[in-house]
C-alpha cells in the first residue's frame, strides 16, 4: 500500500515544474530531506512538514519578476487544492500546510511562530547556504542574465551588494545562520558557510592577479 509520503511525492512531481533547476522537484526533495533530518532533534508533525516541504514552491518566478513577491501566497492556494484532493489526508491539517508555505520565503522576512512553519523554513533556507547554495545562485544567476561579479569590486568591499551572482553572497548567503529558528538548523547552516568563504577565497585567487 502506497504510503502517504509516497504519494505525496507522487503529487510534487506531477505538479512542481522542471524548467528552473534552483526550483524544481530536486530541490523539493532536498528541503523535505532536511525537514526530516530536523525533525528527528527538534520535532514536529511531518504530517504538516512534508506536504509543506515537497510544494513549498509549487509556484515560482524568476527572481527579477515581480510576481515571485506573491509566489508563497499562490503555492499556499496550490497546495490547498492539492490536498483537498487526497481523501487519506487529514484535512483538518491542510491549513497549517499552507501556513507554513507562506511563511517559508526568505524575502518576507517572517520569524514563524509554529515549529512545524519554523522546520519548513529551516530546512529551505539550507539550500541558500554552502555547495548547493553556489549552484543555485550561479543557475539563477544564468537565467537573468546577469554577471558573475563586479570586475572593479568582487567582494562587496567598497559598496553595498547588488545584482551580480557574487553580490547574493553578501546579501543572503552568508548571513543564512543568523536567521535559522532551530538549533540543529543553525549548526549544519555553520558548517556550510564555511565552506561558502572557502570558495569566495578560491574566487579572490583566481581573478585577481
Amino acid at each position: 500500500m502506497q504510503t502517504l509520503r509516497e504519494l505525496l511525492i507522487e503529487k510534487a512531481r506531477l505538479n512542481i515544474r522542471e524548467d528552473d533547476p534552483a526550483h524544481d522537484i530536486d530541490h523539493a526533495l532536498r528541503v523535505l530531506s532536511n525537514a526530516e533530518y530536523l525533525v528527528r532533534f527538534e520535532g514536529g508533525d511531518l504530517e504538516v512538514i512534508i506536504p509543506a516541504a515537497l510544494f513549498h514552491d509549487v509556484v515560482t518566478y524568476s527572481k527579477d519578476d515581480p510576481r515571485s513577491k506573491s509566489a508563497a501566497e499562490e503555492s499556499a492556494v496550490v497546495v490547498r487544492k492539492i490536498m483537498q484532493g487526497i481523501s487519506c489526508y487529514p484535512q483538518e491539517k491542510v491549513r497549517r500546510v499552507e501556513t507554513a508555505i507562506r511563511e517559508h520565503a526568505y524575502s518576507a522576512g517572517i520569524r514563524p511562530e509554529s515549529l512545524d512553519s519554523k522546520i519548513v523554513q529551516d530546512a529551505d533556507r539550507l539550500e541558500a547556504t554552502g555547495a548547493i547554495a553556489i549552484m543555485r545562485t550561479f543557475c539563477s544567476t544564468g537565467q537573468m542574465k546577469r554577471k558573475f561579479y563586479n570586475p572593479e569590486d568582487p567582494f562587496c568591499e567598497k559598496r553595498m551588494p547588488d545584482n551580480y551572482a557574487l553580490d547574493l553572497f553578501y546579501k543572503r548567503l552568508l548571513k543564512v545562520t543568523d536567521v535559522m529558528n532551530t538549533k540543529t538548523a543553525k549548526k549544519l547552516a555553520e558548517k556550510r558557510t564555511r565552506f561558502l568563504y572557502t570558495f569566495l577565497e578560491q574566487v579572490r585567487e583566481e581573478i585577481v592577479v
